[in-house]
């Protein structure tokens, strides 16, 4: 039987995961590959070697649009032989990056511009990031991966909304409006989009309702408005709504990390049993804690609250918190492992991605540790703290290698829109209001009911 996500539930969801996640404070050591200086040498020599290529490649990418095309197919070449030594990865999961997640992340990307050229690319790739995060459900539920109609349009919510809630310079009353607007369409009610931006948010929410109808999916609509009651309790994070303690604090960013990726599982698969559940849940306040551990600093300087920005404004040292969270991901692997769906090699490439995200974050503000617990923290990370450092300079920036390659994907040749609508036809049906007549619905109807 389908559990209903009601409020209740997300709050029961919450006290079980802060539960799980204050028994991860008592470990005392870390876990996990250890690397001597020989051995990241090793690997930092491989990561070198292919950002060279990949660096000559984005130059002559610049000439023309064939010449970029073909600089694409050499760099997506080389980043086998990258992935095998630098990352230490087997051939079947090096080969499931390159022909799965890789071309997923293109046709995001090329669907969500032809939709709205306006699209920063920070955007798109907030956007990308929690497609890729819906796509790599997609195994561990029983699905094979791709993108899907609801996958385009909850992805593309968050620049959206997620990012129209957090900015500066809307007052929280205009935050509240919109938000009791956007509450109303996820509930079926169709008013009127007000602007262009509410015009595009209800183009997303119509493509969740042409893939999963209300009537035969309701835990899909039920985990979205789940979300966007988390994302309304978010803003208090915000500066100037007052000070949280720290219960309230946990609550809140439990709340909106479990719940979206709930949302991601259900897009992903329509409805969850109770295992799935509570993985996704947990999954999502994992995620959403390393995201708050990347952004500390910006966090920092616009004044938003979080359980990292509290302790480093207190000056005191981070150890035991990213220890912690270390800790509560493998957790959060242990039950992933009992799911039958997804391959060992799947489950293992999900696991070293999310410990990859913590090491990192660790990496670019070592000022917020002790220089013991670094040093010994450096021994698990492939590559030295200090080269991380260095190549998150060099690749990214207004002319870094980021910026080059995003521009060269967006140009690769034509991608199959199969299973989803023209993104251009999505936009004038959107700008008119009118999606019911589109012969792109009606296949969609067939092709996911």
């Amino acid at each position: 039987m389908e559990r209903p996500y009601t409020w209740s539930w997300v709050d029961d969801q919450v006290s079980r995961t802060i539960a799980d996640w204050n028994t991860c404070a008592v470990e005392s050591a870390l876990h996990g590959p250890r690397y001597d200086p020989q051995e990241q040498q090793k690997r930092e020599n491989a990561y070198d070697d292919a950002l060279r290529t990949v660096e000559r490649e984005s130059k002559r990418a610049s000439r023309n649009r064939a010449q970029r095309l073909n600089a694409q197919k050499r760099v997506i070449a080389v980043f086998p032989r990258f992935a095998t030594f630098a990352l230490g990865l087997e051939d079947d999961a090096v080969h499931l990056l390159a022909d799965g997640f890789l071309p997923i992340g293109t046709q995001f990307a090329q669907w969500a511009k032809r939709f709205d050229p306006t699209l920063s690319m920070a955007d798109t790739t907030q956007a990308c990031r929690n497609a890729w995060t819906a796509c790599g459900l997609q195994p561990l539920l029983g699905d094979r991966m791709q993108i899907t109609p609801s996958i385009l349009g909850y992805s593309l919510l968050y620049p959206y909304s997620d990012n129209y809630l957090d900015q500066q310079k809307a007052t929280t009353a205009q935050k509240l409006d919109f938000s009791a607007r956007f509450r109303d369409r996820l509930c079926g009610l169709r008013h009127p989009p007000g602007n262009r931006h509410e015009t595009a948010v209800w183009a997303m929410v119509q493509l969740i309702e042409e893939q999963y109808p209300r009537r035969y999916y309701p835990q899909v609509f039920e985990s979205l408005l789940a979300i966007h009651r988390a994302q309304e309790c978010s803003i208090a994070q915000l500066k100037g709504c007052g000070s949280l303690d720290d219960a309230e604090l946990i609550k809140i960013s439990f709340a909106k990390g479990g719940t979206s990726v709930l949302a991601d599982a259900c897009l992903s698969h329509g409805s969850l049993d109770e295992e799935q559940n509570q993985f996704a849940f947990e999954w999502g306040v994992l995620l959403q804690l390393g995201d708050d551990l990347q952004d500390l600093r910006d966090d920092m300087s616009c004044g938003s609250t979080t359980l990292f920005t509290r302790a480093a404004g207190a000056r005191l040292p981070l150890d035991s918190l990213l220890l912690q969270l270390l800790t509560f991901s493998e957790q959060v692997a242990t039950r992933m492992d009992r799911l039958p769906g997804g391959s060992p090699m799947f489950k293992g490439l999900l696991r070293m991605s999310w410990r990859s995200l913590i090491l990192m974050a660790a990496a670019n503000t070592p000022e917020l540790f002790t220089p013991r617990f670094l040093a010994d923290l450096e021994t698990r990370s492939p590559f030295r703290f200090a080269f991380l450092r260095a190549r998150r300079k060099r690749l990214s920036g207004r002319s870094g290698l980021y910026k080059v390659l995003f521009e060269a994907f967006l140009e690769a040749g034509e991608v199959s829109w199969e299973g989803l609508p023209q993104p251009e036809r999505w936009r004038e049906c959107a700008l008119a209001g009118d999606f019911s007549s589109t012969t792109e619905a009606a296949n969609m109807r067939s092709s996911f009911a």
